[in-house]
């Protein structure tokens, strides 16, 4: 299957590099407004972000693959494509789940856990080595990050982002576009709009979906 990977940033290379590895899907196209006007290179076309609209067709699938949780939505939402469109991406060396589920264009990155019953949204990010233990629920548009745990029944709404080996502990709810700081343990439910960081997590302040300048 054709790919079309929306942005060509740090996170977008370990993505092409997973799909690259797999043989699965052959990328067809990378778009970037960084770049002016379309060239190929090596196979692969490089053009900006409006450019999807002449690339697009019934056999090829997208990937948002930008890390900012708000960059992300915005852009999902502006290309304004069906559901189906969007690619979910796994990589082998992940542990999946048979009864968890997995919204599209989200991506699962090399040796995360998704364990037994969790639901995942769509156009998340599950990085390297995060754990998604039993029956959580990840809204759409939520960063899991590296090494970071959720434990049992864990609920994370949209564009949650849980910062690298962060710990929640079970049963717990992180409400909408709350940011977890690196490496702290939450011990209690979180409001929308808040960050939160230590062991245990504390919110110092509140913070807002608000799109900021990123080099895709």
């Amino acid at each position: 299957m054709k790919v079309i990977v929306i942005g060509n940033g740090g996170h977008s290379k370990v993505i092409q590099e997973m799909m690259t590895i797999t043989g699965e899907h052959s990328i067809y196209a990378i778009l970037d407004d960084k770049y002016k006007i379309e060239q190929e290179i090596q196979g692969i076309i490089y053009a900006p972000i409006a450019s999807i609209s002449n690339l697009l067709d019934l056999d090829t699938r997208v990937v948002v693959a930008i890390g900012n949780n708000s960059i992300r939505k915005k852009i999902v939402k502006e290309l304004n494509l069906p559901n189906e469109a969007f690619l979910t991406v796994i990589d082998s060396s992940s542990t999946i789940s048979r009864t968890a589920s997995i919204g599209n264009g989200t991506v699962v990155m090399p040796k995360a856990i998704i364990n037994a019953d969790s639901i995942i949204g769509d156009h998340c990010i599950i990085n390297t080595g995060a754990i998604v233990e039993h029956e959580n629920t990840v809204e759409s548009y939520a960063h899991i990050s590296p090494n970071a745990t959720l434990t049992g029944n864990v609920t994370i709404r949209e564009g949650v982002h849980i910062g690298a080996s962060a710990t929640v502990i079970p049963g717990l709810e992180i409400q909408e576009w709350s940011v977890i700081g690196a490496g702290s343990t939450v011990i209690q439910p979180i409001p929308s709009h808040s960050k939160a960081v230590g062991s245990p997590a504390r919110i110092i302040k509140k913070v807002f979906e608000v799109v900021m300048k990123e080099t895709m």
